[in-house]
């Protein structure tokens, strides 16, 4: 992979491949193996005002350019991520851990969001509007915001970019990306992806380095529209906070606290298999990663046996080999982080069922974990876990858990198992989540808006309404047409 031409060790400033100003850079290592895969800019305030620069110039010209033009770019970058499925995947999996499997599948994703906005180009409709008065007209036309700078993170490198920029291109906005210190290469691909497609220069700019001063640039930079913004709730509230002094219109898709709910006259079969893929999937770093199972005491016993079985048989291992379904946790960092919430749940009472150990593959592979007998007041069921580990907690009653999984400031993601149709609209409508899945583990797709509520974000990704965050509405008053 060190020979890819989608492997770039440098920033993508107005269709130039440039490394930072004073020539400092930092390396990036492979979480599976703790080699050094290579070395990327550290850049900073004076790099990232450049690459805004930059995508100000272009979009004057980008902003004229038709619906249907921008929509074949689209289709173009699509069709490069899917001739190269492979080859982007290993990169993915070289720099981030994840099994390759899922890293094909991520890379899908988004080429499929890419081939969704291409399609969203051409349905930007403005309105008529019957107008109270005789002689003036209404009309609403809608405009891109301008330059959007994104912010992306390292747990799902490529498709959250895609979910980014796709929507920023099908607009006419021209962006500025600044990736994960932990995974650039997945966010660098994408300038070689725009380039094998013919986008012009300065449309798409990429910038690695120092979060804080590229950050900083992007929030007191008034010639940036727009920020998007995937990440913590905490660095989001900093990221709201600074973006306020230029009053930037902003997206946030922030943290996550998901129940997993299964009631007594659930498919216990199904809703082990829903429960790996919501929880399991990426060694449990996802937003939308289950963090606390609500199971019902009718059900419990039989849940645990089942879904312990199906947890111990998950094979751990780095992402390259065969038949691997957990690869490492990004850094130490992240081991450090689940042994104390783990030792807190331990020390009030919590019963460990499986795992609970650093992995004997050493580094930061961690075992699949279930932890049962868990209280709503412990940390593991109030913090985002962010790891391969199940908190389990026993319910009685549907208020019972419609209260408990409710009781937390995050708002993304949840699921509910039951066969009663009626209990199923009733917790669609009553859990306080942006992502509600009934019977399924997997929910995400292009077509549907993802989103959350409270703590968990502003605005949407992906579905008809994506392409509406870059956008600005003008309402316009056309007087002088008396009638004769």
């Amino acid at each position: 992979m060190t020979n890819s031409e989608f492997l770039k060790q440098a920033n993508l400033i107005n269709g130039d491949w440039v490394q930072s100003d004073a020539g400092s850079s930092f390396d990036v290592t492979n979480p599976a193996n703790g080699d050094v895969i290579g070395n990327v800019p550290k850049s900073g305030a004076a790099e990232t005002r450049r690459a805004i620069e930059s995508a100000e110039a272009a979009f004057i010209e980008f902003r004229q350019t038709t619906a249907n033009q921008r929509a074949v770019w689209l289709r173009k970058m699509h069709d490069v991520m899917l001739d190269n499925q492979d080859e982007l995947a290993k990169l993915l999996t070289m720099e981030q851990g994840k099994p390759h499997a899922e890293a094909f599948g991520e890379i899908g994703i988004g080429a499929a969001y890419l081939l969704w906005f291409a399609e969203e180009a051409r349905r930007v409709y403005g309105e008529i509007v019957p107008s109270p008065w005789k002689d003036k007209k209404i009309l609403v036309n809608k405009y891109p915001v301008g330059v959007v700078a994104a912010i992306t993170p390292w747990n799902f490198p490529s498709s959250m970019l895609a979910r980014k920029i796709g929507p920023a291109i099908a607009a006419g906005c021209t962006s500025v990306v600044k990736p994960a210190s932990q995974t650039p290469y997945s966010a660098l691909a994408w300038g070689v992806i725009a380039e094998k497609a013919g986008l012009p220069a300065g449309v798409i700019n990429i910038v690695t380095g120092s979060a804080s001063e590229i950050g900083g640039e992007i929030t007191s930079n008034p010639s940036v529209k727009k920020l998007t913004f995937t990440g913590s709730t905490a660095v989001g509230k900093v990221l709201i906070k600074q973006s306020a002094e230029n009053v930037k219109k902003v997206s946030m898709e922030l943290g996550g606290n998901a129940p997993f709910i299964v009631f007594d006259d659930a498919d216990i079969d199904r809703a082990v298999t829903g429960a790996i893929a919501a929880k399991y999937r990426n060694s449990g770093q996802t937003c939308v990663c289950t963090n606390r199972f609500f199971i019902q005491s009718g059900v419990y016993d039989q849940f645990i046996e089942k879904f312990t079985k199906a947890v111990t048989a998950l094979k751990v291992g780095n992402g390259v080999d065969d038949g691997v379904q957990q690869g490492p946790l990004i850094d130490i960092h992240a081991v450090e982080k689940i042994e104390e919430l783990l030792a807190d749940a331990k020390s009030s009472g919590a019963t460990l069922v499986t795992g609970g150990n650093r992995h004997a593959l050493g580094g930061s592979f961690y075992e699949p974990t279930i932890v049962t007998d868990v209280q709503s007041e412990m940390r593991i069921a109030r913090e985002e876990i962010f790891g391969p580990v199940s908190a389990v907690i026993k319910f009685q009653s549907e208020p019972e858990v419609i209260s408990m999984a409710n009781d937390t400031e995050y708002g993304l993601a949840c699921y509910c198992y039951t066969k009663d149709l009626g209990r199923a609209f009733r917790m669609t409508e009553q859990l306080q989540y942006g992502l509600v899945g009934i019977n399924e583990g997997i929910i995400t797709t292009p077509e549907a808006p993802f989103g959350g509520m409270k703590e968990s974000g502003l605005g949407s990704e992906g579905g008809s309404n994506g392409i509406d965050e870059y956008l600005n509405t003008q309402y316009s008053c056309i007087g002088g047409l008396e009638r004769s």
